[in-house]
């Protein structure tokens, strides 16, 4: 396995810096995404990670070995574009093993091997197909066993599952995970979609404007984005403007226009600095009005209901602030109630004003 390392990259297209000193680690046998909105960089770094592209500053390493210079054809690296990019005249089996033949391995070494990765893949039997009677996902299957059947040092994948529907994407992140985890190999992939770089990756780093603004776990760039923008392009969340009246060891109180909230970790901001708090609808609790406000409790009124399916968004408002809750669609709670809101110290997390 190889480790995949990124110093500095800098991609210069005039006076642009469409990729501006990106430092990254992708760690051997590991799958980091890339997570950015359209035009932030991460095809750009992926480009030159794959030698389409050379870098104007910066370098690309695979296991402490630069590879700058070395055409695309011998950096031994595997592709997955949003394209499927099938040979349409080609059967399954002849797409698969495409670059076998190219590098001259022996037929019954290509035949023992296209069996072998088809089965991986989960489309034995489906050998003498043409890629016009598969359907979508099958055809994504093809052009990832024709990429990995080469044994590439470093995967890296270009938003592979755009182009299919909602169905049939949540079932390829489930096989592509699996297919990751058993062959072990070094992957970059490339995605806008946050709950695609959430279910896949083991670390995630976020993209704006040709900078790397954090990378983390998906669970710290979920719940602990290091500020409003990433909070904001993760989703749906709830942002406490206030100021911090006290930081101990291992707390930290806001003070905010629905009262003092308490938040553990503790906060590494100044006391008396303007901080916002940020809170996912999912860890926000309501319950009724007349019970205990208990830590981090304030009364509310609920303005809007939505239903979908199986959770239900509410959206509540307490001293000028607006709130989304999401709750199981198992109990209703009327608009125009009231009720308390609840939220945990822990599910609280701060950053700079």
């Amino acid at each position: 396995m190889t480790e995949l390392r990124l110093a500095g990259l800098v991609k210069r297209f005039g006076d642009v810096a469409a990729v501006d000193h990106v430092d990254l680690t992708v760690a051997a046998g590991s799958l980091v995404a890339l997570l950015g909105p359209s035009g932030c960089g991460k095809t750009t770094t992926l480009r030159m990670v794959a030698g389409l592209e050379e870098p104007s500053e910066g370098d690309v390493l695979f296991d402490d070995v630069s590879v700058l210079g070395v055409p695309p054809e011998r950096r031994n690296i595997g592709m997955v574009f949003q394209r499927y990019v099938l040979f349409p005249h080609m059967s399954v089996a002849k797409n698969v093993s495409f670059g076998l033949r190219m590098r001259g391995v022996p037929a019954a070494e290509v035949e023992r091997r296209v069996a072998e990765v088809l089965e991986v893949v989960q489309l034995e039997g489906l050998a003498n197909r043409f890629p016009s009677q598969l359907s979508g996902g099958q055809q994504q299957r093809v052009a990832i066993a024709r990429t990995v059947i080469t044994d590439p040092k470093v995967m890296l994948m270009d938003e592979p599952l755009s182009n299919l529907d909602a169905k049939l994407r949540e079932e390829m992140r489930a096989f592509i995970t699996r297919l990751q985890r058993q062959l072990g190999i070094t992957t970059l992939f490339v995605t806008h979609d946050q709950v695609e770089a959430i279910e896949l990756a083991d670390r995630i780093g976020v993209m704006f404007d040709g900078r790397l603004v954090q990378v983390g776990s998906p669970e710290e760039i979920f719940n602990r984005p290091i500020n409003q923008r990433v909070a904001d392009f993760m989703g749906a969340t709830n942002l406490i403007p206030g100021r911090l009246s006290a930081v101990e060891r291992d707390a930290s109180t806001l003070r905010s226009a629905v009262g003092p909230l308490r938040l553990v970790p503790a906060a590494h901001h100044a006391v008396g600095s303007e901080a916002v708090a940020t809170v996912r609808p999912e860890h926000v609790d309501l319950v009724a009005a007349d019970e205990p406000a208990g830590p981090n409790g304030f009364r509310a009124r609920v303005e809007e209901a939505v239903y979908y399916g199986g959770t239900l968004t509410y959206r509540v408002a307490a001293a000028g602030l607006s709130l989304q809750v999401r709750d199981r669609s198992t109990r209703r709670i009327t608009v125009g109630e009231e009720v308390m809101v609840r939220i945990d110290p822990t599910h609280l997390w701060v950053f700079p004003a």
